[in-house]
């Protein structure tokens, strides 16, 4: 029967590690962005053409602060993902520890 382990123990703490701080990280930053933070500016993508050509420039800077926001969401998911992956191969990890071979 093939094995699903793919990587060691102290890889997969450190994946769990590092996936717990990309979610609070991420989901952070998506509330704020979704929340329109004007410290945050900076990291919204748009040019001055972006506001010039519009009647309605807020609405504008609202929408990509909206879609930031989503992305961050999406990476925050994704993270949690990788924190699953990584705590099943701790599970196989420790179960394969007990095993007699």
């Amino acid at each position: 029967m093939p094995s699903l382990l793919f990587c060691g123990p102290k890889m997969a703490a450190c994946g769990i590690v590092i996936s717990i701080w990309g979610v609070i990280m991420l989901a952070m930053l998506g509330i704020f962005f979704s929340a329109k933070s004007a410290v945050l500016i900076e990291d919204v993508p748009f040019t001055e053409e972006d506001i010039r050509g519009d009647k309605n420039p807020p609405q504008n800077i609202y929408s990509l602060y909206n879609q930031v926001g989503i992305n961050c969401f999406i990476a925050a998911a994704i993270y949690v993902a990788v924190g699953a992956v990584s705590l099943c191969q701790v599970r196989l990890n420790k179960r394969q520890e007990y095993m007699v071979t």
